[in-house]
This record gives C-alpha cells, structure tokens and sequence, in this order.
C-alpha cells in the first residue's frame, strides 16, 4: 500500500508540474511577437488572447506609414507585443498599383514571413519608392497595364526583385506572387471595404478594441491611446 501511495503521489506531482508548463507557456512568455496569423482581413502578430487589440490602417505608398513604422517598430515589439500586452493586425490600403503590387510581395511566401517582408517596403520606402516621382508617361502606362504584366513592370522599375532576393525569394517566386489575379482582387476589394470605415481619412489608422482613433496617424499619438487602453 505504502508503494502505492508514493506511485500515485509521484505521478500527481508529474501531472500537475506538467500543467502548471503548460499555463506558464501560454502567458508568460517573452516572444509573442514572432507569432503570426492570417485574418480575413489581414495579419495579425502577437499574443492571440490580449486584451488589447490594435488595428493598423496601413499603405505601402504612404510617407507617413513608412515614418510610423521607422519610429514604432522597435517599441511596439519591445514594449507591446513581446511581453504580450497587445496583438496587431495590419491591414492593407490600397491607394495605387503600386501599392497593390507591394500588397502581393509582402503576401508572398509563408504567413511567418509577413512582418519582415511588411517592415523590408515600409523601412525601406525612402529609397524605392523615387520613380513615383519621376516616372515618364511610358512607365505610367506599363504601370497601369492590366494584371501581372503591369505588377512586373513596377516590380522591374521599383527595384522590388532586388528587394525580394535579399529577402530569399528567387525571381520565379516573386513573378508567382505577382501574377496571383485573386489575391489582387482580394486585396482590392478589403481595401475599399475599409476605406468606407468611419472614421478612417487616411494612413497611417488605427483602431483599438474595435474603435477608431480619431487624429491618431503617429506614434506619439497612438502611444498615448495604448497606455490609456492598457
């Protein structure tokens, strides 16, 4: 009897030692923001059953979207979405056909992959996004040329496959993701949908549990909502 008692007890303390693993690592945890998933909408990042949900309204093409992500990547991860005190969702807004074919790029691959190729076009906005600028008549008219010739002709000007390889796609993975006609409409279509969203007249936006934050397009400005939501 005394052998069994100290079985039992043995694998009771197993059990709960297990159990008690298991809660601990699904909340305590420092890493929430490498775990991604795709919405309906979009991608979300971080800890799935935080309290505290944050949507960003985002276009590629936006000076100001590419400011924002400059100046809130690193705090949003550190302080935010690593120790899991929020998720983010990025949703895309479509302004051009520029920003569409940006759209498939960061889309392309693995659902892991999303926030680098996000951050890679928006950190790096600057830099690709001069022929917009300076574009002739003739590259406007290849640009807007109807479906994935017109993308590969902004991703040759744009200088997307330089992007995409460091990245490590190969020309024929980025030419795949470009000519992905259903995702463009998809796409497309979300984006009108939240462009008629009230509240939202621009990008960057951002939502917080659901509601808009009115003359919230900065970090500094969504910074304060997030420590008054937290």
């Amino acid at each position: 009897m005394k052998v069994r008692k100290i079985v039992k007890a043995a694998v009771l303390l197993a059990a709960a030692t297990m159990l008690s693993g298991a809660a601990g690592s699904s909340t305590a945890r420092s890493n929430w923001d490498s775990v991604v998933a795709k919405t309906d909408l979009g991608h979300r990042i971080g800890n799935p059953n935080a309290r505290t949900k944050l949507v960003e309204f985002i276009s590629y093409t936006c000076p100001h979207c590419s400011e924002f992500t400059r100046q809130s990547e690193g705090p949003i991860k550190q302080s935010y979405l690593a120790p899991g005190k929020i998720n983010l969702e990025v949703r895309h807004m479509v302004r051009d056909p520029v920003d569409l074919t940006v759209g498939l790029l960061v889309n392309c691959g693995e659902t892991a992959t999303f926030p680098g190729n996000h951050s890679a076009f928006l950190a790096g906005q600057p830099q690709w996004i001069e022929p917009l600028g300076k574009s002739t008549q003739a590259q406007r008219q290849r640009w807007t040329t109807e479906g994935a010739a017109g993308r590969r002709a902004i991703a040759s000007d744009f200088g997307f496959y330089a992007i995409m390889e460091r990245r490590g796609y190969r020309r024929a993975d980025v030419d795949r993701c470009l000519a992905d006609d259903a995702l463009a409409r998809r796409l497309a279509e979300i984006s009108t949908k939240e462009w008629a969203r009230p509240g939202i007249s621009g990008t960057p936006s951002f939502a917080i549990n659901g509601v808009v934050m009115p003359g919230t397009h900065s970090w500094a400005a969504l910074e304060r909502q997030l420590k008054e939501f937290l």
